[in-house]
């Protein structure tokens, strides 16, 4: 090392003091964001700084060293430093140590004005590298998370950390959501997926395993341009039919909706249930809807569609009239016959069609349709099932 060179490097550990305090009180002059951090911060932000300023007289002395010793520049700084500052805001940081280091030390010599701009240069790379590895740890942390939370809402054994997970994620959906689960190739492009998920309204979770991808949805809360109102939000059965592209040929079915994400492990049993026996109904639409699937699930021993049988249809009719579920019965048993199921209640056909559509009202289907008539006589069948049930077990006590 030349005599001039090592003077200046005596010079700047002289004034390594001085350039640290200058570069404090030029933060608090022209960051507006430094000044308003909690002092802990602002301390972990001025030691950042402070390191700049060291490692730049050590890599002056040794410029062989600059990838280690830039990126010492964060090695002190805590990870809840990385993650309050942007990278943005890294940079402006840097700029200001190097404008006053610049401004302080380059009227010395031309040598230490490139060596400020060199090294400047590499503390940039240096900066935008830290955070690069930061983003990459934090996507596979919330990867991982993602998985972890999929996996509570299929197997439905969530706990009570499953809110702040859910948090955690970012998620956007409020209220009601609902489970899509289909087939996918290994190489879906789930950017492009949670891409098309926002164009519909729609926050998603995706869960990969194996062949089989599951999405949680929810719908986002949708602001209208100004001076206009905010456009209705889509029915999950919509999004899902935007999402159908992203998944292989196959069965693809839409679990109940649910009033919330927390309570999305039954809208998964429903879609996992559907997708074991949709292919037992030749006219299933793709996706088809958990409920249109009631009948061949309950066959399949589902018990979440037995009960939503008999609540939604049979319970309803018994509360309703015995008169309307006689007439339901007798309707179905002979081959949705008007006239038939007239002579047999010894009233006229005008009569059979009033009570059908009361029917209709009171539980949402229309048994006058083949596929309707189909779960409505499920239901029939699976009530009376359990209400004799329940009779047998009363009268044994």
């Amino acid at each position: 090392m030349d005599t001039s060179k090592t003077r200046e490097l005596a010079w700047l550990r002289t004034i390594a003091g001085e350039l640290a305090t200058s570069t404090i009180t030029r933060l608090e002059e022209t960051l507006p964001w430094y000044s308003e951090m909690p002092p802990g911060r602002r301390s972990a932000v001025g030691l950042v700084a402070q390191n700049g300023i060291s490692s730049f007289i050590q890599w002056y002395e040794d410029p062989s060293t600059t990838p280690w010793i830039a990126s010492d520049v964060f090695g002190s700084a805590p990870r809840e430093l990385l993650r309050s500052i942007s990278l943005s805001e890294t940079l402006q940081l840097i700029r200001v140590v190097v404008t006053v280091v610049e401004d302080r030390v380059a009227p010395r010599s031309e040598a230490l004005r490139e060596a400020v701009l060199h090294y400047s240069r590499d503390v940039a790379f240096a900066a935008a590298d830290v955070y690069a590895r930061a983003a990459e740890a934090r996507g596979l942390w919330d990867a991982r998370l993602e998985a972890l939370v999929v996996d509570s809402i299929l197997t439905g054994e969530s706990d009570d950390e499953l809110p702040s997970r859910i948090a955690a994620l970012g998620w956007n959906g409020g209220g009601e959501a609902a489970v899509l689960v289909g087939t996918s190739d290994r190489a879906v492009d789930v950017d492009q997926l949670r891409r098309t998920s926002r164009h519909a309204g729609a926050d998603v979770l995706v869960g990969l395993q194996g062949n089989r991808l599951v999405l949680v949805l929810g719908r986002m809360h949708l602001e209208g341009k100004e001076g206009q109102p905010a456009p209705a939000p889509l029915e999950f059965i919509e999004i899902a039919q935007l999402l159908s592209t992203h998944f292989a040929d196959g069965p693809l079915v839409l679990g109940t909706t649910v009033d919330n994400l927390v309570d999305a492990s039954r809208s998964a049993r429903a879609a996992l249930a559907g997708i074991a026996v949709a292919r037992s109904w030749r006219g299933a639409t793709r996706p088809v809807a958990a409920d249109d699937l009631l009948p061949e699930r309950a066959l399949a021993g589902d018990g979440l569609a037995r009960r939503s049988l008999i609540e939604q249809i049979y319970e309803p009719l018994v509360d309703q009239s015995s008169e309307l579920l006689e007439t339901i019965w007798c309707y179905l048993d002979n081959g949705r016959s008007l006239e038939a199921t007239a002579r047999e209640l010894f009233v006229h056909p005008n009569t059979v069609r009033y009570r059908l559509k009361k029917v209709s009202e009171v539980i949402g289907w229309h048994p006058t349709g083949a596929r309707e008539a189909l779960i409505v006589q499920s239901a029939l069948i699976v009530g009376s099932i359990a209400q004799s049930g329940r009779r047998k077990a009363s009268s044994s006590k």
